[in-house]
């Protein structure tokens, strides 16, 4: 009885670690995004994170010939990359991102993890 109750507890938690690597540290997909950049900030309440915003260019559903922009929210986990942004807002970014399948409140609060600045005009 003993030995059934451990095991049960033990794949129980392999499961749940399982779950929460998928969930939180599981990359989902890489890519790049180009934009110009709207803000950068620091906010939170208990952890401070790097946030921002790049508005995208380009033909949407809107009406027929018509420019309409996308946005797209990232965080930032290293502060040299923050700094850089913060520094430059206005201007053309490529931005290098890593999708997570949920956010962490101390990583950000996107899915969107911004790790590299590829290049900027």
């Amino acid at each position: 009885m003993k030995k059934t109750l451990w095991i049960s507890l033990g794949v129980v938690l392999l499961l749940l670690s399982v779950l929460v690597w998928y969930k939180y540290f599981f990359v989902f997909g890489e890519g790049v995004k180009s934009g110009y950049l709207n803000y950068a900030i620091k906010k939170g309440y208990v952890f401070k994170t790097y946030e921002g915003k790049i508005i995208q260019e380009g033909f949407g559903k809107g009406k027929t010939g018509t420019i309409t922009s996308y946005e797209f929210e990232f965080s930032v986990e290293d502060p040299e990359i923050f700094k850089q942004l913060e520094t430059n807002s206005g201007k053309v970014f490529d931005l290098h991102y890593k999708e997570y399948n949920g956010a962490l409140p101390w990583r950000g609060n996107t899915k969107f993890i911004v790790d590299k600045v590829v290049n900027m005009k």
